[in-house]
């Protein structure tokens, strides 16, 4: 028998304590979810793509509005006179590189309906203020827009707070209320879409979309990325989903008119996230949330998005979970905390232990010993076989749903610059997969822990589920949010020339270079 040094002693060890039956479970259960998410990401590509190939179809019958709508007929004047008027709300805070761009996106859409977009802050030391104020002075023969201060708040978040006085203050005709994230940028016809949706089908409660970010090259924007990406494939099911995101999201005006179901009191009292309240009521009334095919959205990530700053992100996701509204939704709650802890470290631990084979027969083979002297098996050897092949399947499924999103994107954009994959880095993908399900348990566990959050300079504290306390201090928290990397403090009655003068200029490069802010 060979003499180890202590490196390899511990080394064959861990490897062959690696091939017990427990760890082959758990390695067979790391290429089980590579697979499930390969699948998911396929199914959420052949919605996405469906969705292509009918507006390929119809502009080969010569409708060249087809990024608009599938019948070209339904532009006829007589129709469009006879849209049901929407109020676009759009909770603002801070202001960033991309913010210019995106309100652009929003208050030149293409529908034909009346529609109103009205901005909230919080403050007129908000930078997005006088930003917003600019822009909406630049359109004011064209749009109906303007800019609302709604106060600070007092028994829900900052956001929550800003949407309820939109709808407060929403035009007394309006039918359908479109929620935006100020960091959402819209497709010309997607106002159109989601209310043509409502219209066909009013049992609809909420209509939703989802997301599809543009990493900017850092390891934090590729973490958010792969963040967003297992979700995704719940969004993009051409119909009813279970999922609800925040940054879009339209609903009937009548249901916050007449608090139907709850949703004004549900929101105020002490509500955290827009979305999680919202899909509480929806399952506790059996209502319907779906999401269009079309409703996915380019999302640009901050050029200096930082890795603290991707953790505090991570940080104010986990920390949903924490808040509720019944017990249900609190077992709800509990059930994907859990789950997803568990799948999290489930998907990392395999490759901890493929790392430990592989080094371990890498050293054996280096140093000439035999398997019969180290005692290693190919039990983890054929574990790693396995299990990159796993992930070469689950990252080609990733690479071909983002490949039709950015597809998708370009048609119904046909006005921008077009989207690419060039830029994505897949082995920062790769790590981002890693880092991101490893951080996230401890993420969760100490958004339990702690019970409060910082959001954009403001502290949540949570009691019962709901938020009992709420400080505001400009020394809290960061100076910049987390994905826009939006300046979220600025003097009052002083415009942020600078940041306004360098989102213009972004913008323009944008429009004149489009392949250096291709994805």
């Amino acid at each position: 028998m060979a003499a180890f040094d202590s490196l390899d002693s511990l080394l064959f060890s861990l490897s062959r304590a690696f091939c017990s039956p427990l760890a082959v479970f758990v390695q067979i259960q790391g290429c089980l979810i590579c697979l499930v998410l390969a699948f998911g990401w396929a199914c959420a590509a052949y919605v996405r793509n469906r969705e292509i190939k009918r507006m390929k179809d119809s502009m080969r019958r010569g409708n060249s509005f087809a990024f608009l709508t599938h019948d070209i007929n339904d532009l006829e004047h007589s129709k469009q006179v006879n849209l049901p008027r929407v109020s676009v709300v759009m909770p603002l805070k801070g202001f960033g590189e991309h913010n210019l761009h995106n309100w652009r996106s929003q208050i030149t859409s293409l529908y034909g309906g009346p529609v109103e977009f009205l901005f909230l802050v919080e403050s007129t030391e908000d930078p997005a203020y006088h930003a917003a104020s600019l822009l909406i002075s630049e359109f004011q023969d064209d749009v109906d827009a303007k800019i609302i201060v709604a106060g600070l708040s007092t028994t829900c978040s900052q956001k929550i707070h800003n949407q309820l006085v939109g709808v407060d203050k929403m035009h007394k005709d309006t039918k359908y209320v479109l929620f935006l994230d100020d960091d959402v940028r819209l497709h010309p016809g997607s106002i159109g879409a989601l209310t043509a949706e409502m219209e066909k089908r009013p049992e609809i409660f909420i209509q939703t979309g989802y997301p599809l970010d543009l990493p900017s090259g850092s390891l934090g924007s590729y973490c958010i990325y792969e963040y967003h990406m297992p979700c995704s494939m719940g969004f993009a099911t051409g119909g009813k989903t279970f999922f609800l995101w925040g940054g879009c999201m339209m609903m009937h005006a009548d249901d916050f008119r007449y608090d139907r179901y709850g949703v004004v009191s549900g929101l105020q009292d002490g509500g955290y996230s827009d979305d999680m309240t919202l899909a509480a009521i929806a399952g506790a009334h059996k209502r319907l949330i779906t999401s269009p095919p079309v409703a996915v959205f380019p999302h640009p990530l901050a050029s200096d998005l930082s890795f603290s700053r991707y953790w505090n992100y991570l940080r104010k996701q986990t920390f949903v979970l924490e808040s509720y509204t019944t017990n249900v939704n609190w077992i709800m709650n509990r059930a994907l905390f859990t789950s997803h802890c568990y799948l999290s470290w489930g998907f990392v631990a395999p490759y901890i232990m493929a790392s430990v084979h592989v080094t371990a027969a890498l050293r054996a083979y280096i140093k000439g010993y035999s398997f019969e002297e180290t005692n290693l098996t190919n039990v983890g050897l054929l574990m790693v076989g396995c299990l990159v092949l796993c992930t070469a399947t689950e990252l080609l499924s990733m690479w071909n749903l983002t490949r039709i999103e950015v597809e998708l994107c370009n048609m119904l954009s046909p006005e921008a610059p077009p989207l690419a994959l060039a830029t994505y880095n897949w082995v920062l993908i790769f790590i981002a997969m890693l880092v991101d399900n490893f951080l996230y348990t401890i993420s969760a566990v100490r958004s339990h822990f702690s019970q409060s959050i910082n959001w954009s300079g403001i502290r949540y504290h949570l009691k019962d589920g709901k938020i009992s306390k709420i400080d505001r201090s400009k020394n809290l928290g960061p100076k910049f949010t987390d994905l826009g990397g939006k300046t979220l403090y600025g003097r009052k009655g002083s415009p942020p020339k600078n940041l306004i003068i360098s989102s213009l200029a972004r913008s323009l490069a944008q429009w004149r270079q489009p392949k250096k802010f291709d994805v």
